[in-house]
Parts: C-alpha cells; sequence; structure tokens
C-alpha cells in the first residue's frame, strides 16, 4: 500500500532573491514526489526567512510562531525554517523556538523533501558556516506567479564592504554563475511563456569579475540573452554606483529589448555618511553619473534607495540627500529608516538617531518624492507606451493590471486598463501598446491601442 506523501507549501519571505530560492525549494519538493499546496492547505509549512533589517526580520519571526500556533492547534504536522535567518540566526531561533523541526540553511534547500519528511539523515540543525552554495540551470524550480515575468539570480553573494550590512555575513561572497549556465535557464524559463526576465543578484553590476570578465561581464551577458532568447523584455536590477560600467548603457542605448531602467541604490550621498558606511561617491559625482546615464540613453527610468538616520546623520547632511533627490528627480525611489544590524561594521557606531527623527526624514523625503512622481508620470498622460499585462487587477475584475517599462515587478507603480478594444483577448505576458490617459502619485491609467503581441 503507497505512503500518503503530506502536501508542502512555502511562506515565502523578503526579496526577489529570496523568491527565487523559494522557488527552486518547490522544485525540489517536486522532484521529490510531494504535493504542493497553499500553506493554508498543507500539513508541512516551510517558512523561508528574510534577515536584511529589523522589519523584515520580526515579519520573518511572526511568520514562523504563526505556523508554530497552527502547529498547536493541530493544523500542521511539521514546521521548517528556511532562509537568511537560519544562515546567521538559525542556532538562536533553534533554541528559542524548539516547536520547529528543522532548520534549512542557504546551502541545504536540495535537502527540503527530507526535512518536509521530517527523515533521520538531516539534522534539525546543521550550523553551517558562511554559504557557498550557487545553484545553476540545473536545479529544478516551479515558477510562483503567472503574470509574465520571471527572475533570474545571476550571481551569489557580495564582496562590498557597507557597513550596514550584513548580507555577505548571510549570502558569502559574491560568485557568480556562468554565462552558459544562464542562458541555459533563461531558454526554459521563455518555454514556460515568460516574457520578461530580470536579472537580480547583490550586485548585478559586477557580474562575471570572478569569472575573469572584468568590468564587463554583465553586458557580455546580456548580449549573449539578447541574441540566444527572444524575451521581448531583458531587465537588470541593482546597479552598485562605482560598479556601473559604460558598457551596460552601450548595450541599453543600442538594444530595444534591453529596458532602459537602472536601480541604483545610492543609500545616502553626504561624503560624511558614506564615508561612515564606508561607500564611496558625494554628490558632485553622483550629479555627474546621472547625468552621463540620461544623455547616453535618452528617456531612461531612474530609481534609488537611501537610508535615513544612519549613525552620525546631521541635518546638513540630510538636507544634501534631499538637494540631489530635487535635482535628479528620480522616477521611483525608496526610503528605509536606519537599524543597527548585529555584526554589522556600524554596530560600533550605535544608534543615535532617534527614532521620531527618522520617520521625519523619511516622511519629508517620501513628500517631495509623491510631488516629483507626479508630475513625472503627468508627462506621460496622452502619450502611448509599450506595456506588458500582468492579469486582472488585484483590487477589481473589471480592471486589467499590467506595467511600463519605466515600472519594474513589485517595487514600482502599476498600470491599470480600463479601456480596450471588444472582443480582444489578453493574457499574462501580453506586451501592447497603451496610452495613458490618467497620471497618479505612483499609478497610471491607459487604454490599449494595439493587439497582443505573442
Amino acid at each position: 500500500m503507497a505512503v500518503k506523501l503530506p502536501a508542502v507549501g512555502i511562506v515565502s519571505l523578503g526579496c526577489p532573491k529570496n523568491l527565487v530560492d523559494t522557488e527552486v525549494m518547490l522544485g525540489y519538493l517536486k522532484k521529490g514526489g510531494l504535493p504542493v499546496a497553499s500553506p493554508d492547505e498543507s500539513r508541512v509549512v516551510v517558512v523561508n526567512t528574510c534577515g536584511f533589517i529589523d522589519q523584515a526580520k520580526e515579519e520573518s519571526v511572526n511568520a514562523i510562531l504563526d505556523q508554530v500556533r497552527r502547529k498547536e492547534r493541530g493544523e500542521v504536522d511539521r514546521v521548517v525554517v528556511a532562509g537568511c535567518m537560519v544562515q546567521k540566526y538559525g542556532a538562536e531561533l533553534a533554541e528559542e523556538i524548539p516547536e520547529v523541526d528543522h532548520f534549512i540553511g542557504l546551502d541545504e534547500l536540495e535537502r527540503v523533501s527530507e526535512a518536509a519528511l521530517g527523515l533521520p539523515s538531516l539534522q534539525r540543525f546543521s550550523n553551517k558556516p558562511m554559504a557557498t552554495r550557487l545553484y545553476d540551470d540545473r536545479a529544478p524550480r516551479v515558477l510562483t506567479n503567472k503574470k509574465g515575468y520571471a527572475y533570474l539570480k545571476v550571481s551569489e553573494g557580495c564582496n562590498n564592504p557597507c557597513t550596514f550590512c550584513t548580507i555577505p555575513q548571510m549570502r558569502g561572497l559574491m560568485r557568480s554563475r556562468t554565462i552558459e549556465s544562464l542562458v541555459a535557464e533563461a531558454r526554459h524559463l521563455e518555454e514556460q511563456g515568460v516574457k520578461e526576465l530580470v536579472l537580480i543578484s547583490q550586485d548585478t553590476t559586477r557580474y562575471g569579475e570572478d569569472l575573469g570578465l572584468g568590468r564587463q561581464g554583465l553586458a557580455s551577458l546580456v548580449r549573449t540573452l539578447v541574441r540566444d532568447t527572444s524575451f521581448p523584455w531583458i531587465r537588470f536590477l541593482y546597479a552598485y554606483p562605482k560598479t556601473l560600467h559604460d558598457s551596460v548603457l552601450d548595450v541599453m542605448a543600442e538594444e530595444p529589448r534591453f529596458v532602459p531602467y537602472i536601480d541604483i541604490p545610492l543609500q545616502h550621498v553626504s561624503r560624511n555618511v558614506l564615508a561612515g558606511m564606508k561607500r564611496g561617491g558625494d554628490p558632485a559625482s553622483y550629479r555627474k553619473m546621472f547625468e552621463t546615464i540620461r544623455a547616453r540613453v535618452p528617456g531612461i527610468a531612474l530609481r534609488t534607495t537611501f537610508i535615513a538616520g544612519f549613525p552620525g546623520e546631521t541635518e546638513s547632511d540630510f538636507q544634501e540627500l534631499m538637494s540631489l533627490a530635487a535635482d535628479i528627480e528620480f522616477d521611483h525611489l525608496g526610503v528605509f529608516p536606519y537599524s543597527p544590524e548585529p555584526g554589522s561594521g556600524a554596530e560600533p557606531l550605535g544608534d543615535p538617531v532617534p527614532l521620531e527623527v527618522k520617520e521625519e526624514r523619511l516622511a519629508a523625503l517620501m513628500m517631495m518624492q509623491q510631488r516629483i512622481s507626479l508630475s513625472r508620470n503627468r508627462k506621460k498622460k496622452g502619450k502611448e507606451f509599450s506595456a506588458i499585462i500582468e492579469g486582472i487587477c488585484d483590487e477589481s475584475d473589471l480592471l486589467l493590471q499590467g506595467r511600463l517599462s519605466s515600472q519594474a515587478p513589485e517595487i514600482d507603480g502599476r498600470l491599470l486598463i480600463n479601456e480596450m478594444p471588444h472582443g480582444w483577448e489578453f493574457a499574462p505576458g501580453d506586451i501592447v501598446n497603451v496610452k495613458v490617459t490618467e497620471a497618479h502619485e505612483y499609478d497610471l491609467v491607459g487604454r490599449v491601442t494595439s493587439p497582443p503581441s505573442r
């Protein structure tokens, strides 16, 4: 008599890089013959955690405790915890939450089926050191969204010494996948109907340095993907200011399928604060950089991220940041309040900026950015743009939801489509032309003007 295997669900938290790990674990579960379901319908739940900032760690711990309570009520048989928090805080979590059955570090994702089944071959917590794993195209993977896009993780880890960050302590030093492996996985994603390929890593602009590709590794990868695949859109996320090479801008200017969009998390602009962060740059060099980017790639969309309240940040430092953001007029901008990370280079600096000051600075920057975003969006009104369809709107089945190329998935605004020719049918991933009819602070509204391109 065959043994009935339990359904397994994964709660995936954190960034797109973590999402790829979740999709790889789903692939291993499927390969192991275990049925996969939503967490609410599963007898085994895996929580893939994020350990980047306080808010993310709190969310991860709450998600673990939610599943522990379900286990206590008899709704779940086993709880497994995976991901970044396990890599850095696994020993503490294992001691403080004994109800968790297994902890899987970043080098053990392929053992998720063993953990789900509670096999004795896997320890509850292995306490492995810094991650060194690098998955490739041979790893099974199950996509979790059907919105037309997918992430391709080009490398793991990071070599940058940023003092506010402990990612190298969790994900390890930078290690790039080969172009051959990335093209093979990209083709597999293409076979599954993916129309927008999003290249991601901790420091995507340094892709390939460790493979001997020099500063032009990312450009070489993109050129190969353009040649060997047919994705209508290829995008990359996370450019480190000092390692964004002109070759990337050249490809972006020459190749219409390489989306004219750059996300450069500056974190700050004041030389005083950047020195404490162990990052290069200053307002003058950043202004020149963005001037160059816009001159070489006309119409490019720019996104950045800032940290408010880093130790030592004065009001003058913050005003420098506000001034640059006002001058550059980013299309998209995010702000996080500084939170001290145990074991980080900035930990000895303490957390001297009061929380209320951080919140005031964050609010002031976002209020200014709302005005900038609205102004830039209004300039799109009445114009036509290429857009990707993601599906029915989350809030109303009377609207379609999509994005312009200037809007990256999950982090930027969206395009709501309220008008389309009668009889036309659309599927996630369809590329259409849309005329913008309304502009809001973050979102746009438009009507379809062309049949889908498939």
